[in-house]
């Protein structure tokens, strides 16, 4: 489920929607419930970014490689059950 629900997030994310703090703070949640750590660490920079209407961009590439990551422990683990 994270696998879906966080793609779906970070391409809602790519507009920078009005709601994109509340969506981070849901890509968040999601991630540190199943582990995902460092996609919620960044996520939480983002928050602040977003918060303090600075640049969001390169927080933005760093989320979207953490989740690229994340997603690939993830299929690694399913492959091997």
């Amino acid at each position: 489920m994270f696998s879906a629900q966080s793609a779906r997030l970070i391409d809602s994310l790519a507009t920078m929607p009005t709601d994109a703090g509340a969506l981070v703070h849901t890509l968040s949640g999601s991630a540190r419930a199943i582990g995902a750590f460092a996609v919620a660490d960044v996520a939480a920079r983002l928050q602040t970014v977003i918060s303090r209407g600075t640049d969001p961009s390169e927080t933005l590439a760093a989320l979207g490689g953490a989740v690229s990551e994340a997603r690939a422990a993830i299929e690694a683990v399913l492959r091997r059950s």
